[in-house]
């Protein structure tokens, strides 16, 4: 693992960043190592436990900003399965089609496989008489599902699970 995971001073997760950025956090004192990942580090007059999640020691204010609405985004919300068949999908469809008036945003964007996306072309879903299976909506702003969904660290699961942060904060 070439990443850490990097917790706010409340154990709320805030990124990822590389193994390299994380131990000059700890070692100018910015940052304690809560888990280590196994892998040593040296330099010519020491040898470190790279970190694989570092907590802050200040408290750090991010400010709440909505979730872009990318290509990469909607393959991560939707977990690359076809919002219409449920087999494996790898392209974005608006459910009103653009060509009809629909918008660009989390309400009207799914993840499509090639061949739903292709009969579907630019016909509304009563046309053809699908029904999603779901409701469609923005995801909500949480850094720790990000990080689960586009990493999936295994080793990182209980600093991202919101009921074991809260334990994490009572006992430290």
């Amino acid at each position: 693992m070439n990443r850490s995971l990097v917790l706010n001073a409340s154990y709320e997760p805030l990124g990822v960043v590389s193994t390299r950025r994380a131990i000059l956090l700890v070692m100018t004192g910015k940052a304690s190592t809560l888990a280590a990942s196994g892998t040593k580090w040296h330099s010519r007059s020491m040898e470190l436990d790279a970190p694989s999640v570092i907590l802050l020691t200040h408290y750090v204010h991010v400010p709440r900003r909505r979730i872009a609405l990318t290509r990469q985004a909607a393959l991560d919300r939707y977990g690359h399965v076809c919002g219409y068949c449920g087999k494996h999908g790898d392209t974005l469809d608006h459910v009103v089609p653009r060509a009809r008036g629909g918008t660009h945003t989390w309400d009207n964007v799914l993840i499509a496989c090639f061949r739903c996306n292709n009969k579907k072309s630019d016909k509304l879903l009563s046309e053809l008489g699908w029904r999603l299976p779901f409701e469609l909506k923005e995801p909500e702003p949480n850094v720790a599902s990000f990080i689960t969904m586009r990493w999936g660290e295994p080793a990182w699961e209980e600093y991202t699970s919101p009921w074991r942060r809260r334990e994490l904060r009572m006992a430290g």
